[in-house]
């Protein structure tokens, strides 16, 4: 059985992504984006980031729905 991911607010993801080594290269209206060298990922200023654009970021970002709960 797959993980749950909870609802979550850009500023939650932005830590988790930070904690896994992702940092903000620059901002463009209300999207951010970031790298970790290898991976380009663009998260939405949301306050409630919608399930599938999470999976999405997740995907790009090379992260596991597991990795990512420890990572919250």
């Amino acid at each position: 059985m797959s993980e749950k991911i909870p609802a979550i607010s850009y500023r939650k993801l932005l830590k988790a992504l930070n904690k896994a080594g992702f940092k903000i290269v620059h901002q463009r209206g209300s999207h951010i984006f970031l790298t970790d060298g290898v991976h380009k990922i663009t998260v939405p200023r949301h306050e409630v980031i919608q399930k599938g654009t999470l999976l999405a970021i997740l995907q790009q970002a090379g992260l596991t729905r597991k990795e990512f709960l420890k990572l919250l």
